[in-house]
C-alpha cells in the first residue's frame, strides 16, 4: 500500500485531484469563515519551478500547508496577496512537496489522502512514545528532499514542532549549504486558534489567519551551520531573542 502511495504522489495529475478535492473543503475554513490575510506574494511571483525552499514556523499539522498551497495556486493565477474565488482549483500549481513525519502522515485514511498531495515524509529526530533519540534526518531522508529540490519546492518547517520558539534544526541548515537553493521564510499567526492541532477540524470562526512571505535570505560562502539556522529563524520569527521580547 505505501510503495503505491509513493509512486502516486509524484504524479502531478493525481496531486491536481487531491488539491481540487482539499482545496473545495478546506477554502470555507480558511477564507469564509475565518479571514486569510496575505502579504508579500511579490516574492514568490517568478520564482523558478525548483530549487526553491520555503522555511516556516508551525503551527497545526496540515491547516498551514493548505493555505500555502491555495495561495501558490492563486499566485499562479495572477492573484496578489489575495486567493478570490477558488477558480484556481481547476489548474492547481502542483510542483510543491511539504516535509512531513512519517507516523503523522500514515496515521489515518484522511492523512494518508493528504500525503498524496506531495508529503516528503520523514522520521522525527525524537518521538515522545519512543525511547529513541537520534541527532539528525536519516541520510536517506535528506535525500529525498534533495532530490524533491531539484525540480520542485519545497515546504520545510526548521522547528520540526508545533510548539512555539521550538530551537530549529540543524538539518535545515545543512540542507541549504548542501543544495544552495532561494530560501522564501514565511511567518504564519492564527492557525492553532482557528484549528485543532491537527488542522482539520476548525475550532474557532472568525479568526484573523495571517500569511506572510519575506524576501529570499541571501547567505554567505563562510557561515557556519549554526550561523544559517540562526538566520532562518529569525526570518521566521521564532529566534530565542523574539522569544524573550514576545515574553516581555
Amino acid at each position: 500500500m505505501q510503495n503505491l502511495i509513493d509512486k502516486l504522489k509524484h504524479k502531478s495529475f493525481v496531486r491536481s485531484i487531491v488539491y481540487t478535492l482539499v482545496g473545495s473543503v478546506s477554502y470555507p475554513g480558511l477564507n469564509m469563515l475565518n479571514k486569510l490575510r496575505i502579504e508579500g506574494t511579490e516574492h514568490i511571483t517568478g520564482l523558478p519551478k525548483q530549487n526553491v525552499l520555503f522555511v516556516s514556523n508551525h503551527q497545526t499539522y496540515f491547516a498551514e500547508v493548505i493555505a500555502f498551497l491555495h495561495i501558490f495556486c492563486a499566485v499562479k493565477w495572477k492573484r496578489k496577496n489575495r486567493l478570490g474565488f477558488p477558480w484556481y482549483l481547476l489548474s492547481p500549481y502542483t510542483g510543491v512537496y511539504f516535509v512531513s513525519a512519517a507516523e503523522t502522515m500514515r496515521a489515518s485514511w484522511l492523512t494518508r489522502l493528504f500525503e498524496l498531495a506531495g508529503s516528503i515524509t520523514v522520521r522525527r529526530t525524537w518521538n515522545s512514545d519512543s525511547t529513541l533519540k537520534r541527532k539528525g534526518l536519516d541520510p536517506s531522508d535528506t535525500r529525498k528532499i534533495e532530490r524533491a529540490l531539484k525540480t520542485s519546492w519545497i515546504i520545510n518547517f526548521p522547528q520540526g514542532t508545533t510548539k512555539p520558539f521550538a530551537p530549529g534544526r540543524k538539518g535545515t541548515a545543512l540542507l541549504i549549504r548542501q543544495t544552495n537553493p532561494i530560501v522564501i521564510p514565511i511567518q504564519i499567526d492564527g492557525f492553532n486558534t482557528a484549528f485543532d492541532k491537527k488542522g482539520l477540524k476548525l475550532k474557532k470562526l472568525r479568526t484573523k489567519l495571517s500569511v506572510k512571505f519575506g524576501a529570499p535570505l541571501k547567505f554567505k560562502e563562510n557561515q557556519t551551520n549554526e550561523e544559517i539556522l540562526e538566520e532562518v529563524m529569525i526570518a521566521i520569527g521564532q529566534s530565542k531573542t523574539q522569544q524573550s521580547e514576545h515574553a516581555g
